[in-house]
């Protein structure tokens, strides 16, 4: 779903504010490892029926946290982009999609709730679909530079060469 994350973060805050829930200010991806139930944002977008299951099941806290894209995501990409050995066209193909990325830069890119009952958390977790690009792009980038190395470790360098004289 294509979310203006910048414009529902102030929405949900505000929110919050006039619910008397207290809102713990996390960390994105703070909650991996954790025992996760995840809200279907895509069927259920509405983050307002997430926070009337809280409040009825007697919760008094939530986990606020938002990530913006920042340039330097992008330029750590680039930078494993230019240490991939590809085609001319394919590393092309990636450099344009890092430049459309760009017009993101600082925009919130991924907006979580969270709020803890019988030792599980229970996450509404919402991210626009340009970040979901962002995120197969990266995905992509790293198992090209991957393979390089991997190529590097078969023999595809020197380094294992000796002498039998």
């Amino acid at each position: 779903m294509d979310l203006n994350l910048d414009t529902l973060k102030r929405e949900i805050l505000d929110h919050l504010d006039s619910t008397g829930l207290a809102v713990f200010r996390g960390t994105p991806g703070g909650l991996e490892g954790q025992p996760l139930v995840l809200w279907d944002a895509e069927k259920y977008p509405d983050y307002h029926a997430f926070l009337d299951v809280a409040i009825k099941a007697g919760i008094r806290m939530v986990v606020f946290a938002t990530a913006e894209l920042e340039s330097d995501d992008l330029d750590s990409l680039q930078e494993q982009l230019e240490e991939c050995e590809l085609p001319r066209e394919e590393r092309r193909g990636f450099e344009g999609r890092i430049r459309e990325l760009r017009i993101h830069t600082g925009t919130t890119c991924t907006l979580e709730l969270a709020f803890g009952l019988d030792g599980r958390l229970y996450v509404f977790d919402v991210q626009p679909d340009w970040y979901d690009e962002f995120l197969d792009l990266e995905e992509e980038i790293s198992a090209n530079y991957a393979d390089d190395d991997e190529e590097l470790d078969e023999g595809g360098s020197l380094g294992g060469y000796f002498s039998k004289n």
